[in-house]
């Protein structure tokens, strides 16, 4: 078919999407895509006053909206969530899993609590979001989509609980997609790179600049949280309908240059 004949206006009109950790950042910017083309997004994470914005933000582009206070470390409170997102907006079409923990530190001076912080959030959080969906997702053949990282494939320093993490994640991904595949449910990673203005890259170094060109990535730039929506909106339609258990790197190109460029930019932020 030709693209015009995959890609309708209203693409994901009728369809239900749910991310973790949806309150800001690059979770929020993935909401937004899918809300600009007609999805009904249900979130979650542990702060009402941002879920309440994201809300309202949401529904000023006319999507339907619905948020739910839930740590996904807690299984009973991501699967009331989920029940009742499903409830009010229909069944879960896409599941984003995005929900995540970080921060810089040395690993001989990473506590095992600090450890286990981050795998509890990141990889044991995710489980829990896709194990809860799971009999919806079965229902509409849909879609689980993970937000993994760089650190799962190119260590980098103070970012062993991370890259623990997120290796976790891909290869849950994986296996997922072999197990489910059957069902019609497709799993696929996307790898953000460098994203100007969210807390993240702010924890790591970065500026709140988006236009800031001094980063060192081959594009010379930041990446925008449009620009991670829009990967996640290509992977939920009809053109990545055959892609699954796929890691989908969107990073301006800064992996091919290893982790140099990200431990400068920490040393600098430590004053090293």
């Amino acid at each position: 078919m030709l693209v015009r004949q995959l890609l309708p206006k209203d693409l994901f009109q009728g369809k239900t999407v749910f991310v973790t950790g949806g309150g800001s950042g690059i979770n929020l910017g993935v909401a937004r895509n899918f809300a600009a083309l007609g999805a009904a997004v249900g979130l979650c994470g542990r702060t009402q006053e941002k879920l309440d914005r994201a809300v309202a933000e949401l529904q000023a582009l006319g999507a339907r909206a619905f948020a739910q206070v839930a740590d996904v470390r807690d299984y009973a409170a991501v699967e009331s969530a989920i029940r009742a997102t499903a409830d009010t907006l229909g069944p879960i079409d896409v599941l984003v899993c995005g929900a995540a923990g970080n921060f810089p530190i040395p690993a001989e001076q990473l506590s095992s609590n600090g450890f286990k912080a981050v795998i509890d959030i990141d990889l044991l959080g995710s489980f829990n979001a896709t194990r809860a969906a799971f009999d919806q997702l079965k229902q509409t053949r849909g879609l689980v989509i993970f937000m993994s990282a760089g650190m799962a494939y190119v260590p980098h320093p103070y970012q062993v609980h991370v890259g623990a993490a997120k290796a976790g994640i891909d290869m849950m991904m994986r296996n997922l997609a072999l197990e489910w595949g059957p069902l019609g449910i497709r799993s696929n990673s996307i790898v953000p790179g460098p994203i100007g203005n969210t807390e993240g890259m702010r924890r790591l170094g970065g500026t709140d600049d988006p236009d800031d060109h001094s980063v060192a990535t081959p594009l010379g730039r930041y990446g925008t949280v449009d620009e991670i929506g829009q990967a996640a909106v290509f992977l939920a339609s009809p053109l990545a309908s055959y892609v699954t258990g796929c890691v989908l790197v969107v990073d301006g190109g800064s992996n091919l240059m290893g982790s140099e460029p990200f431990r400068h930019a920490i040393e600098r932020m430590r004053g090293d």
